[in-house]
């Protein structure tokens, strides 16, 4: 539970800056990684991961300026980096400028689902860590190197050991 607008923001700052470094690892060709026919593929994920940063606040009354996320998923992996980017930052700047503590325990509505506003955004937080784990698998399949998250990947385990030898 959030009980203040800094609780929130420090921990969003620490999960975006993760996600970001998932999503600047991705490539152009990797954008078509599907695990199965018809699923999501890496491009879509990302662009859904980006998306839910401004549906879900936009939802319960947080505002802010965001480019075209309803547009198909960009064929261009920089393209969608650079846009988390930037709806990231502005829902930094708009929970800060809009959100009070006081604020974060009234009730709002969030898909037909009445919670208080604090849990709007640490489903948001779950939400992006869900799909960012699913992101990281098919990164795999599609043979990127894959960034550590809450640790080192095994690409980073591989690295450290190597210079303890």
């Amino acid at each position: 539970m959030f009980t203040s607008v800094n609780d929130f923001l420090n921990e969003w700052k620490q999960e975006a800056a993760v996600t970001q470094k998932v999503l600047d690892a991705l490539t152009d060709v990797s954008l078509n990684q599907e695990v199965s026919l018809g699923l999501y593929c890496i491009g879509s994920l990302a662009w859904h991961i980006t998306g839910a940063v401004y549906y879900f606040p936009l939802q319960v009354g947080v505002k802010f300026e965001a480019p075209d996320l309803q547009k198909e998923s960009p064929k261009s992996a920089a393209e969608i980096s650079e846009t988390y980017k930037t709806v990231s930052q502005r829902l930094t700047e708009a929970f800060s400028e809009q959100v009070t503590d006081v604020k974060l325990n009234e009730m709002v509505n969030l898909f037909g689902r009445e919670m208080p506003l604090q849990a709007v955004f640490r489903l948001l937080i779950q939400h992006q860590a869900h799909h960012r784990g699913q992101l990281t698998v098919l990164m795999r399949q599609a043979d990127l190197k894959v960034p550590g998250v809450y640790g080192p990947s095994k690409e980073e385990w591989e690295a450290m050991n190597a210079q303890k030898s």
